[in-house]
């Protein structure tokens, strides 16, 4: 979306591809519109020459006539409400669908700078905005600007001396829609900015419910969390305000018009000037003017909600990822051997570009190695993987695998590579056979087994209410820590993939089940390029090569009998860590 742009375009562009359905909506609203302004001309009819006349049998055939109209203005509004209806709730499941879609596509560093409950706001709220513009609202505004037009033109055909008098008062009237829209606007934004607020706070209170209750912050946040409320509160208050005095100046203005012109064609009347049927035909076109003014007027209101909702959404749509696959990747060499490089790589965060993560960071895996990162906290062993699965690019140096320098080829080409398991596992609110095959979503019910078998998780999921069909709970609540550690682990052992991260793997796990599930990660480490972050040293004696790492630069390298040996920094941990 341009800067000049206005968000509503982008909009009703998504409704292109629902031509015919646009198409056959529009032409429904247009029947209506004429049935409607037709129903005028049949009012004049039935009073000139029904009443007036004294004919009964053109009053019949009047009556008759008009009620045919009205049937054909009830077909044609059903057909509109339906097709109008349908292109809001689709058009509102393609945008989140889009929105949602290009979430994926961003790299953790933008969600690092946001906030959940403000983008969960923007898919629910915000679209609900525009599902109700497309849906409803636009369908109103389009019907009632049509009636405008024709209730004018009919006007003008029936009384020029009432409709210049009624249309003197037009600039008295559009006034206030332009200066109170502006302001509507403007504080719906504000409002959904603060309704995300809220749904953050929310968010962080709910999924930190322990330290809440552990600390006894509920007081606490219970007043946090009511001046949120009080100061959406307010918002929207001023923004209801605002469109409330909209609505009601237009309707003074409009119908005390259509008063001041009543008593005007009254007289005309009186004088025989015009017929009672031409004024109440007047009449009825300038209440259906008038009626579609006080419409468009609080439609409005809704236009430009839905054009507030539309920024922050188009807002995301419109941040492009800083990790984009290259026009032309490289391809990986298959078969894939896991080998990889890190050469003098530098790094600082986004969000601390003083402090460098990685410097002149070197390091080399051998296809089947297992090479263990140790180091204090801060040290950059995190930054390593975050580097590797090209969450983030460095700011000099390369990376590659297998020879390909990663920034070369397609992003999720390298992570297919790569099996991770972080020390806090990610548990997802499905079963423990979703969980397990997110991986390889089409993996078999016997090869997840397998893989939990090899996890040691085999035993207490079969114990489980519902065994492999048992809902996990969000964040995997209905296990304990060292169940949850052994899903992510068998997550990994069935995704089968040739370069394996493991970030303190066995950290959450009593020593009986730690020694069984090292056995298996032993066997799978085998066979693959392991980098293994390592918090407590006797999880890396085993390793090939440990590396020590302090402030983002490799300040060691070797054994652990070495290491211990040269005295230096791990030697100081080590001393630290097995001192009783």
């Amino acid at each position: 979306m341009t800067r000049t742009q206005h968000p509503l375009t982008t909009l009703f562009a998504m409704l292109s591809p629902y031509r015919r359905r646009v198409a056959l909506a529009a032409a429904a609203l247009v029947i209506a519109a004429i049935a409607m302004l037709a129903v005028g001309q049949g009012l004049r009819a039935v009073i000139d020459r029904g009443f007036s006349a004294g004919d009964p049998a053109w009053l019949d055939r009047a009556l008759a006539a008009m009620f045919g109209v009205i049937a054909v203005l009830a077909a044609a509004t059903f057909v509109r409400f339906y097709n109008v209806s349908w292109l809001g709730e689709r058009v509102t499941a393609d945008l989140r669908q889009r929105v949602f879609d290009h979430l994926l596509s961003l790299p953790p560093s933008w969600f690092e700078a946001g906030r959940t409950g403000d983008v969960i706001s923007r898919l629910t709220s915000d679209t609900a905005q525009i599902e109700s513009v497309i849906g409803s609202s636009l369908s109103i505004a389009l019907r009632n600007a049509l009636l405008l037009i024709g209730g004018l033109a009919m006007m003008f055909t029936t009384s020029l001396k009432l409709t210049g008098l009624t249309l003197v008062g037009v600039p008295l009237v559009i006034a206030p829609i332009v200066f109170y829209g502006r302001k509507v606007r403007r504080l719906a934004r504000e409002s959904q900015d603060r309704i995300a607020r809220l749904g953050n706070r929310i968010d962080e209170t709910i999924h930190e419910i322990r330290i809440v209750q552990a600390y006894g912050h509920e007081q606490a946040d219970r007043n946090d969390f009511a001046g949120l409320v009080a100061q959406s509160f307010a918002t929207s208050r001023q923004r209801i305000r605002n469109r409330a005095t909209l609505v009601a100046v237009v309707l003074l203005l409009v119908f005390g018009a259509i008063s001041f012109i009543l008593w005007i064609g009254g007289h005309d009347v009186l004088a025989g000037e015009i017929t009672a049927g031409q004024l109440s035909a007047f009449v009825f076109y300038a209440a259906l003017v008038a009626g579609s003014v006080g419409a468009l007027s609080e439609v409005w209101g809704d236009l430009q909600r839905a054009a507030g909702a539309s920024e922050r959404l188009m807002e995301i749509l419109a941040t492009r990822p800083e990790i984009a696959t290259p026009p032309m990747p490289l391809a990986l060499p298959e078969p894939h051997r896991g080998e990889i490089v890190f050469d003098r790589v530098g790094f600082s965060y986004p969000g601390r570009r003083d402090q460098a993560a990685l410097d002149d960071f070197s390091l080399s895996l051998g296809r089947g190695e297992t090479v263990a990162l140790v180091g204090p906290s801060g040290a950059g062993k995190t930054t390593v993987f975050q580097l590797l699965l090209r969450f983030y690019d460095p700011a000099s140096g390369t990376i590659s695998i297998d020879g390909v320098p990663i920034a070369a080829a397609d992003p999720q080409a390298v992570r297919r590579l790569i099996a991770l398991v972080p020390q806090e596992p990610v548990i997802f609110a499905t079963s423990v056979l979703e969980n397990v095959r997110y991986a390889r979503p089409e993996a078999t019910l016997d090869q997840v087994r397998q893989a939990c078998a090899a996890a040691w998780a085999d035993e207490f999921v079969r114990k489980l209410p519902a065994g492999y069909d048992t809902d996990l709970g969000e964040r995997g609540v209905k296990l304990s820590g060292g169940q949850r550690q052994r899903i992510a682990i068998a997550r990994a052992i069935l995704a089968d993939r040739p370069i394996l991260l493991l970030d303190e793997a066995t950290s959450a796990l009593d020593a009986e089940s730690e020694r069984v599930v090292q056995a298996a990660l032993d066997e799978l480490m085998a066979r693959r390029s392991t980098l293994v972050i390592a918090h407590r040293l006797a999880t890396v004696q085993k390793a090939d090569r440990i590396v020590v790492m302090d402030q983002g630069r490799v300040v060691e390298v070797g054994t652990h009998a070495t290491l211990v040996a040269a005295g230096g920094l791990y030697a100081h941990l080590a001393k630290l860590q097995f001192v009783t």
